[in-house]
C-alpha cells in the first residue's frame, strides 16, 4: 500500500508541476485530487 502512496504522491507532483508550467488549471485541478486521493488512502489503510 505504501508504494500506490507514493506513486500517487509522485503522479501528484508531476501533475502540478506540469499544470504550473503549461498554466494549465484543469491540469493543476487534477493533481490535487490525484493527491487528495493519496492522502485518504493512506488515512484509512494506515495499520
Amino acid at each position: 500500500m505504501r508504494r500506490i502512496v507514493a506513486a500517487l504522491t509522485l503522479l501528484a507532483v508531476a501533475l502540478v508541476a506540469g499544470g504550473a508550467l503549461a498554466d494549465w488549471l484543469w491540469l493543476l485541478g487534477l493533481g490535487a485530487w490525484v493527491l487528495i486521493v493519496a492522502f485518504m488512502i493512506d488515512m484509512i489503510h494506515r495499520p
